[in-house]
């Protein structure tokens, strides 16, 4: 199917404004004839007539009233668009970026750091589920998701998953508990624990890590959410196992602490984008500072 003119619907949108043919190809000095040659093309690509004549007069026909509007959105935004590159005189650069709604928030704006306070770039944040924000990677509605689930790939695949962090997890607790122990099985014996749900990776690694161990945890939550597991570990109800960076504000006051034992995981974070022939260029100073 060939594609719509643009040019003829251009004139089509400026004789129905005028509602004279005479007038309007004064004011764009065409002749009537010239101007009556692209309101017939208009005609044919859509099988239908815009304008019936009645007493010598153009009148829109029901397909005319459509594309009557449909042109109003099309010719008003572009005036728009160049009302707004004179007002800024230059573009503003805009990124939509999707994140898991669990994801740590730390670890969103450090991610997006390089970006933040810039007059002329603009941040669309959108938090959702993997579904949802894959979704709207594969509709360009989103320039690039964050998450610690990566999707899977293959030659199929519509998406590029692109690592952009490594964070340790380590058992985090108020001191008073942190101190009481003189081993990580003793700490994870003697504390109810926080835990990921059984969908995020770094619950199988603390999963094998207990079997190693010996240990039977006493489950304090199961929590999907890293924002939550922060405030259960605040609120002294156990020990949570998750990265340091989700309670770096914590750390840094004393009112948690990380025990010197080492669990041995880490959690991975990911920056997924669609395959795009031309990708959103302000994607590359946040690649260029992870990668």
């Amino acid at each position: 199917m060939s594609e719509m003119n643009y040019n003829h619907l251009r004139y089509f949108w400026e004789v129905a404004r005028d509602g004279n043919l005479t007038r309007t190809a004064a004011r764009l000095n065409l002749s009537q004839s010239a101007l009556s040659v692209q309101i017939r093309k208009l005609e044919d690509r859509l099988g239908q007539p815009v304008f019936e004549r009645r007493n010598r007069q153009l009148h829109l026909t029901e397909a005319g009233r459509i594309t009557l509007d449909y042109a109003e959105t099309i010719f008003g935004a572009g005036q728009e668009l160049i009302a707004t590159l004179r007002q800024t005189g230059h573009a503003q650069q805009v990124l939509r970026v999707g994140a898991l709604a669990t994801l740590s928030r730390n670890f969103q704006i450090e991610f997006l750091r390089p970006l933040l306070g810039q007059p002329q770039i603009e941040l669309v944040l959108r938090s959702g589920t993997s579904i949802e924000l894959l979704q709207g990677l594969e509709a360009l509605s989103l320039d690039v998701v964050l998450t610690n689930l990566a999707p899977s790939a293959d030659a199929l695949t519509s998406f590029i998953v692109h690592p952009v962090a490594q964070q340790p997890v380590s058992v985090i607790g108020t001191p008073a508990r942190i101190d009481a122990a003189d081993s990580l099985a003793a700490l994870l014996s003697a504390n109810p624990i926080i835990v990921p749900t059984l969908e995020s990776p770094v619950r199988a690694g603390f999963d094998a890590l207990c079997a190693r161990l010996s240990v039977r945890p006493v489950l304090a939550a199961e929590v999907d959410d890293m924002a939550m597991m922060r405030l259960l570990a605040r609120e002294d109800i156990g020990l949570a196992v998750l990265p340091p960076i989700v309670v770096k504000n914590e750390l840094e006051s004393g009112l948690l602490q990380e025990a010197a034992y080492s669990v041995g995981l880490s959690e991975h974070f990911h920056a997924v984008t669609a395959k795009r022939k031309f990708p959103n260029p302000l994607l590359a100073q946040l690649f260029d500072r992870v990668l």
